[in-house]
């Protein structure tokens, strides 16, 4: 039998959230092990390198915020970034930091179950190793299990066969292929007009409309960039009052879409539209809250897709009947022209559902599809799928799985009750997707960071959140959530895209409250966790 192999902390993932963690950890002088399943670090942005991947925050927003230097030193190109430059900065990070002699890469968690008489948590790999540490964090990530819809007859098909966050590493080949792109989510919207001019003949197949605006990518304004830089500590404090964390320089507007008239309403959302990218949805600040402000920016956006899309059946097709941005929100570059090529054809697969992959393509209730390559762009089993998928089990082998049968409950989106010393990071319940994720991600590390030296410094054993706390602020997320259209459609915030998932909204609207919240918990002594 190996030996097991002890350290005062575990951190499972070694993306954006993991990296951080450990160099914090580093910094208390904790010993720490990060366990990754992929050959590198870089999580989310490792995984998708589909054509045309592209983060759709702002570059001068997308970064770490704990190191001057780092800050000062990175150039970004472009206002939003691609996924090489991403992946580059984010292996500069490890370099930087030699982050990489304390990851064991190649390695996926299998089990981890909490040692109720010596407070540790044991882990087991698919390896054959056995670890045990203090502490276990989840930096698994919250859109990191790729979601394969079960269509008969895939085993069968002679082509190949992708998700766009398993794209193969050396890349593909897609000219003069016949290719399907199965989705119309955040993934296809930037990858189809990418795959439209390589491959000889695109359909798509799409169950919902997208709300999309475009991004209007451009080169970063270097005059733009040394205004950031030489008050970047200013800049990060602006950012983490607003709503998502992100765009203090493109500021929401504090107006109510009805409050004004109908001109003035068209001319808000014109300037937004044309100054491309998030901003958009904060034309004005009742949107998700009252439904005929909802409605007039729904109708200006149908207005624009009518007038890009040539077709009007395709055009038809192409407009959302739902209530704009209460799905996670679009950015695109080039999607709804797209559909004007000649070679992309869109079909509506609640019209005509996908009965079966045959060997040569696939089969609908209608038509017969010839294809070479098939994309699946289905999304994630997001916020909870990559933690379910290990076997956590906690003080009398309470399974994590039977814990959120009925869904994801817990304490701030940090820590579930009968699982002591086991933490989430950007977890349900807390605003994670719903909010610029690097600064979600760095409120979330440093507050576990914090938590762990105390924990140290006061010689406690054991922190675990009280089923009190638990059912409190369960409520809480629902009562935020309800005030709001977000319940109005179905979307993956609710596991709504996964068959039998638990509808459960899962992230929390409203990213200042919740620090402030999470502040407050920590000036009272972890109030709300029993320590021991």
């Amino acid at each position: 039998m190996r030996p097991v192999d002890r350290f005062d902390v575990i951190i499972v993932g070694a993306g954006i959230s993991g990296m951080y963690m450990l160099y914090r950890m580093r910094q208390l002088g904790l010993s720490t092990r990060v366990i990754e399943m992929a050959s590198d670090v870089g999580g989310t942005w490792y995984w998708n390198r589909y054509p045309g991947a592209r983060c759709d925050t702002d570059t001068m927003e997308y970064s770490y915020s704990f190191n001057e230097e780092l800050q000062q030193e990175w150039e970004w190109p472009e206002r939003y970034p691609t996924q090489p430059e991403i992946l580059g900065y984010l292996n500069h990070v490890a370099d930087r930091f030699e982050l990489r002699p304390d990851i064991s890469f190649n390695t996926r968690v299998e089990a981890a179950a909490f040692d109720e008489i010596d407070n540790q948590w044991r882990l087991s790999t698919d390896d054959g190793a056995e670890l045990s540490a203090r502490f276990l964090i989840m930096a698994t990530g919250c859109i990191s299990e790729p979601n394969i819809p079960a269509i008969a007859g895939m085993e069968t098909f002679s082509g190949s066969m992708y998700h766009t966050a398993r794209w193969p590493r050396e890349g593909l080949e897609l000219s003069g292929k016949r290719v399907a792109v199965i989705g119309t989510g955040s993934s296809a919207v930037q990858t189809i007009p990418v795959i439209a001019r390589q491959a000889a003949h695109l359909t798509v197949f799409q169950r919902s409309a997208q709300w999309s605006v475009p991004a209007h990518n451009r080169p970063v304004d270097p005059e733009m960039v040394a205004e950031i830089k030489a008050d970047y500590a200013g800049f990060r404090a602006r950012n983490r009052l607003q709503p998502a964390g992100q765009l203090s320089h493109i500021p929401s507007n504090d107006v109510a879409a009805m409050s004004v008239g109908e001109e003035e309403r068209a001319r808000i959302l014109e300037e937004r539209w044309q100054l491309g990218g998030f901003p958009f949805f904060g034309a004005f600040n009742d949107v998700l809250t009252d439904a005929e402000s909802n409605r007039a920016v729904a109708d200006f956006v149908r207005v624009k897709i009518r007038n890009i899309v040539k077709d009007p059946r395709v055009a038809d097709m192409l407009t959302p009947d739902y209530t704009i941005n209460c799905k996670r929100p679009v950015l695109d570059s080039g999607y709804f022209e797209t559909f004007n090529r000649s070679n992309v054809q869109l079909v509506d697969i609640n019209a005509t559902p996908i009965e079966a992959i045959t060997p040569s393509g696939l089969r609908s209730s209608e038509a017969d599809y010839e294809l070479d390559v098939i994309v699946f762009a289905t999304g994630f089993d997001a916020m909870t799928g990559a933690l379910l998928k290990i076997d956590i089990r906690g003080r009398g082998g309470l399974s994590l799985r039977e814990k959120w049968a009925a869904g994801p409950v817990n304490y701030l989106g940090l820590q579930v009750p009968g699982f002591p010393n086991l933490f989430t990071i950007t977890g349900p319940g807390s605003p994670s997707v719903l909010t610029n994720m690097m600064v979600a991600i760095e409120q979330h590390v440093e507050w576990l960071s914090d938590c762990i030296e105390f924990m140290f410094e006061h010689d406690h054993a054991r922190i675990e959140a009280s089923e009190e706390a638990q059912d409190a602020w369960v409520a809480h997320v629902n009562e935020v959530v309800n005030r709001s259209l977000r319940l109005s459609c179905n979307s993956w915030y609710l596991g709504a895209n996964i068959p039998g998932k638990p509808r459960v909204y899962m992230p929390l609207p409203g990213f200042p409250e919740y620090v402030e919240k999470c502040d407050e918990v920590a000036a009272m002594g972890y109030a709300g966790f029993v320590l021991s």
